[in-house]
């Protein structure tokens, strides 16, 4: 299965042999390219992703020792993302499968996130357990809690209420000067401080005492109110004195906004019974989240390797071999689409 990702700013080809093993895994990353405006420029980025596609794909190819007529399908990610950037790879992996007359299957970005973890670099060694299990997915445009009960049967239990959870850490690297990208910066940076130089709040989600209201956001993270206090009331929850370094802010922005996740997410464990935690997505690569999870008892924490917690096109072809053997196949006319309605909260939780 030949996989390709393009829904934001990664250019990602990938040949990954029974959902499973890794043949190739290339990612042209456009950092250098964004990074003078500390974040994402969709008009760059689509522009790029047309400049890359062939020789990414191309050098997915070669590294996995193949031809093109060595491919069974062609997957591509097609919501939700960026819709010029998704356009480029979706229309690539239409015009590969049709004049190679082969299969084609459109994937959801975030049900490969969440498929991530049963990837390993070197091939097999996928998820050790069974479904049902919890999902965490946690990236620059969603912060997800919910449950999977297959590959594409999850049912969606918390999300934000405002802003996810690599936005503010993008946010507030943006604002402090730390640079880009905002995540990996922050984590580095918090290494050589204190997260207890600042004591910043955590949400609170309802009102009143009532047990109802609770229950409306138990699984449910707010980031705009933590990103507030960082950028403008600093010095209101300062505790230790001195000067101000910029790891102490680092590493106690880190630590609340990692508090507010494990929050919702252990009540999701506490409540499903739930023993197992799969996480995906760019922010699954913080070192105190997977700290933190780890030392939590009663509960197995299971992340991908690093280099497959951000955008790449092998969580897209692992996917997509799951749909082909099940004998589904996506129309020509499957199109891009920058948001997917299933991963919004309602009320009550919903199937997607």
């Amino acid at each position: 299965m030949l996989g390709i990702e393009t829904s934001c700013d990664e250019c990602a080809a990938a040949v990954v042999e029974d959902g499973e093993k890794i043949l190739s895994n290339v990612v042209a990353s456009q950092i250098p390219f964004h990074a003078a405006y500390s974040g994402v420029v969709p008009e760059i980025a689509s522009r790029k992703h047309t400049e890359w596609v062939y020789a990414v794909v191309q050098e997915a190819l070669e590294k996995a020792c193949l031809s093109a007529c060595d491919i069974d399908a062609v997957a591509a990610t097609n919501r939700p993302g960026l819709v010029g950037s998704l356009i480029v790879g979706l229309s690539f992996a239409k015009a590969f499968a049709w004049a190679r007359r082969l299969p084609f299957i459109a994937v959801d970005h975030m049900l490969a996130h969440l498929y991530a973890p049963r990837l390993a670099a070197t091939g097999g060694g996928g998820l050790p357990c069974e479904y049902p299990f919890l999902g965490l997915l946690v990236s620059g445009g969603h912060t997800i809690i919910l449950r999977a009960d297959g590959f594409d049967d999850v049912t969606v239990l918390g999300t934000t209420i405002d802003d996810a959870a690599g936005e503010a850490f993008d946010k507030v690297a943006k604002h402090y000067g730390f640079g880009y990208p905002g995540g990996k910066v922050i984590d580095e940076l918090s290494r050589a401080g204190d997260s207890g130089a600042f004591n910043f709040p955590m949400p609170r989600l309802h009102k009143g005492g009532g047990r109802g209201a609770a229950d409306v956001h138990r699984y449910d993270v707010s980031y705009s109110g933590l990103k507030t206090a960082v950028i403008n009331q600093l010095e209101s929850f300062r505790v230790k004195k001195g000067e101000i370094l910029p790891e102490d802010i680092a590493a106690s922005f880190q630590k609340t906004a990692v508090d507010i996740l494990l929050r919702a997410l252990f009540n999701a464990a506490d409540d499903t019974g739930l023993k197992t935690v799969a996480a995906g997505g760019g922010v699954a690569a913080n070192s105190y989240l997977r700290a933190a999870l780890a030392q939590r008892e009663g509960l197995l924490a299971v992340f991908p390797p690093f280099d497959l917690c951000t955008d790449n096109g092998a969580m897209v072809a692992g996917i997509a071999y799951h749909y082909l053997a099940r004998g589904d196949r996506s129309p020509a006319a499957a199109t891009a689409s920058s948001r997917v309605d299933g991963f919004k909260k309602k009320p009550l939780p919903r199937r997607v």
